[in-house]
């Protein structure tokens, strides 16, 4: 395996039926990728892989890529899916940046994939899909199975497709039916090639076609056959083992981003005793946070799916107003309907969290791929001086974490709060830590219950925008309490008492008392985390969202080679934490990779007047560690021999 530390020994050896003997080596790690058409099921299939292989206590990190086509025709570029899994006996950070093992299911899925395999990796084809219409839908004019243009890797061509339909020959079903389990018997050959337990897919498909038993056995039985198989063939002479990696002790699960910001929101809400109200127009990838909230109305959640984005902001302001925990989801088309409601929010000062799922833009864009551009929308894409907050996850377990956050600072200060996560954490999944919920912040409010002024009669009255002296936040007065009734909307609060005012000064005094708010929210944040174990580090790397794994990632590779770097990660990005400035101007060179063009890099630059380098992509898909750490070299490199540890 490329890439990969292994050891074969005598007692690692498996005997198969027939008396075959098969050497089991023992890697460090491994990284496979599944790909065929979108109708080839490598989605599930990776997925059912991936929780097996986090069942055995592995370390996994996973890169799932969908085509952008909704139904692109059978069999061509377009329609390729991939799923990419990175598993280990140790602590890793990204899904990989090239595979060891390509599982090809059709010419499209080799073409558009091979180019990654390095050379000497392992390259797993269905034959059976290498037709000369099949070949000419992707402009092979002869078959790479058969002409040479494969000798660079380990070829390892499989009838996958007919020896499915052939365990499945008794089953029942037609051809057409049989076909589609192949993807169930490549699981079960990669669970034979990699140690993988079986028992949790089977029990998967029993559960999952429990209403169609005969297709749930069919899946069953060719699962099985794919195992039987990689024990039988003398097509594959080993299998691998990778070992689990160390963990702290506690409760595990595999937990995508989606899942994880999800489970954020209902833990926000027991935390805070405040039902959670998600208003949502399904929108890709954010919608796996819409279907999963919807499953847990036991914990006082409600879901509506409205007809347009516009909508399921305003229902979800309308909770918030109501006593709810507000929240909404969208990804970047999104966010630029809802920009008014967003403006409204921070007129009226009432909590609303707003998550965008960012994705490749502009306009309709990259729907399945990802991408960190939408950080300046959230900063200023609004009429007026409306600060709004801005937390961002850094992994897909952290979502959780990061939308608890959200809603923290949202109840705390009366205010929406952008929490900007992205495709690639949306979709990527890792092993999760479950916390104990006493561990969780206390997040309950207080709603006023009575009268907090009086008018120029000396009667008692309610001040809606009588502010916390120290969070700056206003009262929040469920409507229908006795005695507090009140007027907000998006017209101009007087200071104090809420009425609708145009007086100058009083706008200017508003204006910068919101702006204060959310400054003031700096306050409360932990003291900045700065990696830098020599603590020599000249260079210094800063990053925000997703981009966390691929930059840890290549300041290990730095490290490992014997220089010095320090690493930054920054959870809040509006505002950015008190202490930030100060660390900056502590390295000689600090230098900013983003999935965009320089977002982050052109605020740093305008809040610290430090020349903050500018690392950018732009491709859909996540950094790769080994070309971040060439440009991080780079750096070093140019700064002079004094960083040099």
């Amino acid at each position: 395996m490329t890439g990969t530390t292994s050891q074969t020994t005598p007692e690692a050896q498996a005997s198969a039926p027939g008396g075959l003997v098969k050497d089991v080596v023992t890697l460090d790690r491994v990284v496979i990728r599944l790909a065929g058409d979108s109708g080839d099921g490598m989605q599930l299939t990776g997925n059912r892989f991936t929780s097996e292989t986090a069942s055995l206590g592995n370390d996994v990190s996973t890169l799932p890529n969908f085509p952008a086509e909704i139904r692109a025709p059978t069999g061509t570029l377009p329609g390729v899916s991939s799923f990419q899994l990175h598993f280990a006996d140790h602590d890793i950070m990204t899904p990989g940046d090239a595979p060891d093992v390509l599982v090809a299911m059709n010419p499209a899925a080799l073409k558009a994939n091979l180019a990654d395999l390095p050379g000497g990796g392992l390259l797993i084809v269905d034959s059976d899909e290498f037709t000369a219409r099949n070949l000419a839908k992707v402009g092979y004019a002869e078959n790479p199975l058969e002409d040479g243009s494969l000798e660079g890797w380990q070829l390892v061509s499989v009838p996958l497709t007919s020896m499915t339909t052939d365990a499945l020959a008794d089953s029942g079903l037609g051809k057409k039916e049989a076909e589609r389990s192949k993807n169930m018997f490549t699981l079960g050959l990669l669970s034979w090639m990699y140690h993988r337990p079986t028992e949790g897919t089977i029990r998967f498909l029993e559960r999952q076609f429990r209403r169609k038993p005969e297709i749930a056995a069919a899946n069953i039985a060719a699962f099985r056959a794919g195992f039987n198989y990689g024990e039988t063939t003398e097509a594959f002479a080993v299998s691998y083992e990778i070992k689990p990696a160390p963990m702290a002790p506690g409760t595990y699960r595999n937990i995508s981003g989606n899942q994880a910001l999800a489970y954020g929101l209902v833990a926000a809400g027991v935390r805070s005793g405040l039902p959670v109200f998600l208003g949502a127009y399904p929108i890709t990838p954010a919608s796996d946070v819409l279907h999963e909230l919807s499953k847990h109305k036991a914990f006082g959640v409600r879901t509506y799916q409205a007809e347009d984005e516009i909508a399921g902001i305003g229902a979800a302001l309308g909770a918030s107003f109501g006593g709810a925990l507000g929240v909404t989801t969208t990804s970047g088309p999104g966010v630029a309907l809802k920009s008014e409601t967003v403006g409204l929010a921070v007129m009226t000062e009432l909590p609303l969290v707003i998550v965008d799922v960012q994705r490749g833009g502009p306009s309709t864009g990259l729907p399945t791929k990802t991408e960190q551009s939408d950080l300046l929308q959230a900063m200023f894409g609004r009429n007026g001086e409306a600060p709004v907050p801005v937390v961002a996850p850094r992994s897909p377990a952290d979502c959780f974490d990061a939308a608890i956050e959200a809603a923290r600072i949202a109840l705390t200060y009366r205010t929406p709060v952008f929490l900007l996560s992205d495709g690639y954490l949306a979709n990527g999944a890792e092993p999760w830590s479950v916390p104990d919920t006493d561990s969780l912040p206390d997040l309950r409010v207080e709603f006023a219950t009575e009268p907090n002024g009086t008018d120029a009669a000396g009667d008692p009255v309610f001040l809606p925008y009588l502010r916390d002296p120290e969070t700056l936040a206003r009262p929040w007065a469920v409507p229908g309490t006795k005695a507090l009734q009140h007027r907000i909307g998006g017209l101009e609060k007087a200071d104090g008492t809420g009425n609708i005012s145009y007086d100058p000064a009083n706008h200017d005094h508003m204006t910068r008392i919101r702006q204060a708010k959310v400054d003031g929210i700096a306050a409360s944040l932990p003291p900045t985390e700065v990696d830098d174990p020599d603590g020599d580090a000249k260079v210094l790397v800063i990053g925000w969202g997703s981009t966390y794994g691929p930059i840890g990632a290549a300041c290990r590779r730095i490290r490992r080679s014997g220089r010095s770097i320090a690493q930054v990660h920054l959870r809040h990005v509006n505002p950015l934490p008190a202490d930030l400035g100060d660390i900056i101007r502590s390295y000689d060179r600090v230098v900013c990779p983003e999935m965009n063009l320089g977002q982050l890099s052109l605020l740093l630059r305008a809040e610290y007047l430090v020349d903050v380098q500018s690392h950018t992509q732009v491709r859909g898909l996540p950094f790769r560690a080994a070309e971040l750490a060439a440009v991080l070299q780079d750096v070093i490199d140019s700064t002079g021999p004094e960083v040099q540890s």
